[in-house]
């Protein structure tokens, strides 16, 4: 097997996570499983010796999406025309093409219909709102380090995200509380979308490993739909432990459909490695 996609095995698995492209029984054939994200098909991919010099051959669905009739055909379709877009010869493009599905999948499922509140204009403007009034323990409290990312304006909305180291469950939703009761702009942002990720033993830094002790995780989408759990996953996928992320949106007009997904991940990742939780990857090529 070439070195190449040795490389590109470790990297697909240790980026979705174990067990997404695995080598068949028949090691002589190089043909893998590949899981796509989310609740997509597995697909079988066949890599010629002469890989990246030309592309892997798309077999066929391994497992449809969920068993919903129709979805496999849908999926390795979608897969092959990513393919088609992204291969190079002499450069790796597994990556590329599954992030390539990913957008095209995301588009097809029409997740451009945005939710923001029923009072989403007087939050933008700031007619309504209303002061949340902070607890006593939160007046007391010496204010949270917040680490910021640079901000993200995208089509008239912008993106920011925060990230406080945490080592409670308490001490991160105080956090989001404070956050919220002190800054004005903040709490009349369109969605303020959180997660944390705690353990009580082995340490709050980043970068995974270690273990022991109880582990407590949570979300929160605040009308962004689906937004909360992907940034959670993102914690997860980047081992990020011992931190409270918050990515707030002010809403500008334009709906951005699946892109806000990726905006919001790309400001968490860069508040992520801001404040040190994490290394700063570099995309493999």
């Amino acid at each position: 097997m070439a070195d190449e996609l040795l490389d590109e095995v470790e990297a697909i698995n240790s980026i979705y996570g174990d067990g997404s492209l695995t080598l068949t029984d028949d090691e002589s054939s190089s043909t893998y499983i590949l899981k796509l994200p989310g609740d997509a098909s597995s697909l079988r991919l066949q890599f010629p010796e002469s890989y990246p010099s030309e592309p892997p051959l798309v077999l066929g669905t391994h497992h449809s999406s969920g068993g919903v009739r129709g979805a496999g055909s849908k999926d390795l379709s979608i897969f092959r025309e990513s393919m088609g877009i992204v291969f190079h010869p002499g450069v790796v493009c597994l990556f590329d093409a599954v992030e390539e599905f990913s957008r095209q999948y995301e588009e097809q499922r029409g997740e451009d219909e945005e939710v923001h509140p029923p009072n989403e204009t007087l939050r933008q403007t700031g007619e309504h709102d209303d002061k949340i009034e902070p607890s006593l323990e939160e007046t007391t409290m010496a204010p949270p380090e917040w680490v910021m990312s640079e901000a993200v304006v995208e089509n008239k909305s912008t993106f920011v995200a925060r990230v406080a180291r945490v080592t409670s469950p308490e001490e991160a939703r105080m956090f989001v509380s404070h956050l919220l009761s002190t800054d004005k702009k903040v709490r009349g942002a369109t969605h303020n979308i959180t997660a944390w990720r705690i353990r009580s033993e082995g340490g709050s830094g980043g970068g995974g490993g270690g273990g022991g002790g109880t582990q407590f995780q949570d979300c929160d989408d605040d009308g962004e739909t689906a937004a909360g759990g992907r940034l959670l996953h993102l914690m997860q996928v980047m081992g990020v432990w011992g931190v409270v992320v918050v990515v707030t949106r002010w809403y500008g007009g334009v709906k951005l459909g699946p892109r806000r997904f990726a905006v919001i991940n790309a400001v968490a990742r860069d508040g992520f490695v801001r404040a040190g939780v994490v290394v700063e990857e570099r995309r493999r090529r």
